[in-house]
């Protein structure tokens, strides 16, 4: 698991998306093991801003050279912001997933918002299941 990097500043989900909270503000992103799983980034579907969002449902789609993946909400509340400059540069999501590569912020509803998230080291965990299984 040293390959990957788990940020221990971030919550990450189930889903393989990562959020780091500013306020009343989540960004969001993919991590670092899933960016690595797709391969090649080649297309982020980004949503419209405005759109509001419940914790784990689709909000955009990933793709790369190997695979089409759903991006899913790690909290629920309203997109504020996106990453425009993915849809021209879409490999800042391979080559900086935690910097540049972010994909939206939201608005979350509740100061709760990223409860239920797991820390890196559970993710960590949570990674090292999934691979041996796999």
């Amino acid at each position: 698991m040293a390959e990957y990097e788990f940020p221990a500043n971030l919550k990450y989900s189930a889903e393989d998306e990562w959020a780091r909270s500013e306020g009343d503000r989540i960004t969001v992103g993919i991590t670092d093991y899933a960016q690595s799983q797709l391969g090649d980034i080649v297309f982020v579907e980004l949503p419209e801003v405005g759109r509001v969002v419940e914790k784990g449902e689709p909000f955009g789609v990933i793709e790369s050279v190997k695979a089409v993946s759903d991006l899913y909400a790690p909290v629920a509340g309203e997109i504020v912001e996106v990453n425009a400059d993915l849809t021209e540069r879409p490999e800042q999501v391979n080559e900086d997933c935690y910097g540049d590569g972010w994909i939206v912020v939201i608005a979350v509803d509740d100061e709760n918002g990223s409860s239920g998230l797991l820390d890196a080291n559970g993710y960590r965990q949570h990674v090292e299941r999934r691979t041996k299984e796999s």
